[in-house]
């Protein structure tokens, strides 16, 4: 129970690093993430994205099996479940800042990543 816990906390986590978007300017407001939970871009499309906008962030994700895990099961998880991985997600303090200091690359990924 603990691990599938951690592995959702961690699939979401790595989901919105690369994939929510952040309202600019208010650091306490929660973000934005429909565009996490809506996306119809792939696991390829997301990589692709981010090895064009953050090649130190994709090198960190592609260095870890287990990041590359969890964001391929977000992508694959339904809209319905990735809401649900979402709001576990903004529940947890301790998730709060990396969700917002990933905000502004978070937004270029998933503001492009179908055009890849």
């Amino acid at each position: 129970m603990v691990r599938l816990s951690l592995l959702r906390l961690s699939a979401a986590a790595c989901g919105l690093a690369l994939l929510s978007t952040a309202q600019a300017g208010i650091a306490s407001a929660q973000p934005d993430l429909s565009p996490a939970i809506n996306t119809t871009c792939n696991y390829s499309q997301v990589v692709s994205a981010l090895n064009a906008q953050s090649p130190v962030a994709a090198a960190e994700l592609n260095g870890s099996p287990t990041a590359q895990a969890a964001l391929r099961g977000f992508l694959d998880s339904t809209p319905d479940q990735r809401q649900q991985i979402v709001q576990e997600l903004e529940s947890k303090p301790e998730a709060q800042p990396y969700i917002q200091q990933f905000a502004g690359l978070v937004v270029q990924v998933a503001n492009t990543c179908n055009n890849y």
